[in-house]
């Protein structure tokens, strides 16, 4: 290995996002950052977890994983209420730690245990906005007392698109006006995603924090770079519904779009006004058909920048049958293959997720600083929890 640095990464959670963690940090460049356990309550898929991806060890208790002296940084994949306690838990074990986004949502913590789905999904959104600052707020201070770097996963900071547009914003000394992006697909078919009290929102939250995040990082980019300070969000107003009970949507019965959300939208907008008075559109929505669509316009004072994470164009194929293709790969959430698709050749590296956590990894190595932290984490919590206080009350808000 030459001189490449080693960072022993224990990841806790071994689902769909876990896998693709997995295989990012098998190719980090620079840095051979090497996952050594995985915890997860599941014994039989964390031992599946471990078997696809070389792992020697696994817990079913995480905190057996965090008492590994040979551990640096730990990779948070589970569940939005799972974030606060197992940040606080790492940094306390003196782990540098990667949670993903969102950095923490509201699912009831403050409501006694057993509370009913319904209770958690009416209390108050200015409640809510208030008990997931707290948490994101202790998130980053646990981690700053303990000295430890808390990394938020936001894949689109990293995105070779996002990136190249930052550097030709920055070379061009660009005011950016306006930026309007958003991700959709199909739907979660997952349960979870479905209830307040496990995802802590819906389609915005889930979905809509990509863009929003992405936002709020140029516009801190662009304020460093020409003042040395940030560019910050002051308001929002917004939107959310859930489209999937529109009456004659719901007789079609169609099973190209997932329906069943129990108390969270499928569909948001929200508008973000920052300090200059330069605005943002954020949308998300799981009523898309088509796969996956990550994209953001960017319109500047001297430029006009249009990214496209997913699809892109750098293959295209046609078939006439979903069966020419077989189960090879196309694309995440397509529905089918059949007609033209655009084929991703390497959707770890077009998504940002590997370029992520190749700076994660070496920033843990070397004490380089990250793009994606914890602060962005909390301003992006702040925003979509202000944005279902501006949905509800059908006004703007002020951040």
């Amino acid at each position: 290995m030459g001189d490449r640095k080693q960072v022993n990464i224990g990841i806790i959670g071994a689902g769909f996002l876990a896998e693709t963690r997995g295989r990012c940090y098998a190719k980090t460049g620079g840095v051979e950052a090497r996952v050594i356990a995985v915890a997860d309550v599941d014994t039989d898929r964390g031992n599946s977890y471990c078997k696809k991806f070389g792992v020697r060890d696994v817990f079913t208790d995480f905190r057996e994983l965090l008492k590994r002296p040979d551990i640096d940084m730990v990779d948070l994949c589970v569940p939005n209420h799972l974030h606060r306690p197992m940040t606080i838990a790492a940094a306390e074990a003196g782990k540098h730690i990667v949670c993903t986004k969102p950095l923490t949502a509201y699912v009831g913590q403050d409501l006694p245990e057993g509370a009913a789905d319904s209770e958690i999904s009416s209390r108050s959104r200015q409640d809510m906005l208030s008990m997931a600052t707290e948490d994101a707020e202790v998130m980053v201070e646990a981690a700053d007392k303990a000295g430890v770097s808390l990394m938020y996963g936001e894949n689109w900071v990293y995105a070779p698109s996002m990136v190249k547009t930052a550097s030709l914003l920055t070379a061009s000394n660009a005011t950016i006006l306006e930026m309007r992006g958003g991700e959709t697909h199909s739907g979660s078919h997952s349960p979870f995603s479905k209830l307040w009290r496990f995802a802590g929102g819906g389609s915005l939250i889930r979905l809509g924090a990509h863009p929003i995040g992405g936002m709020l990082y140029l516009k801190q980019a662009e304020g460093l770079a020409r003042d040395g300070k940030p560019i910050r969000p002051v308001s929002v107003t917004a939107e959310v519904g859930d489209t999937s009970k529109i009456p004659s949507f719901r007789e079609e019965k169609t099973e190209w779009i997932a329906a069943g959300w129990r108390d969270v939208e499928n569909w948001g907008t929200v508008l973000i006004t920052f300090e200059d008075g330069s605005r943002g559109t954020a949308w998300a929505s799981d009523a898309v058909l088509g796969g996956m669509e990550s994209r953001l316009d960017v319109m500047a004072s001297n430029c006009h920048l249009k990214l496209n994470m997913s699809p892109n164009n750098l293959v295209q194929v046609f078939s006439p049958s979903p069966e020419v293709f077989a189960e090879s790969y196309i694309m995440e959430k397509i529905e089918t293959t059949a007609g033209w698709n655009t084929p991703m050749p390497d959707e770890d590296w077009t998504s940002g997720h590997l370029p992520m956590c190749q700076a994660f990894a070496r920033s843990v190595a070397d004490g380089e600083k990250v793009l994606s932290d914890g602060r962005l984490g909390l301003d992006v919590v702040k925003v979509i929890y202000s944005a279902y206080c501006s949905a509800d009350e059908g006004a703007r808000v002020n951040l």
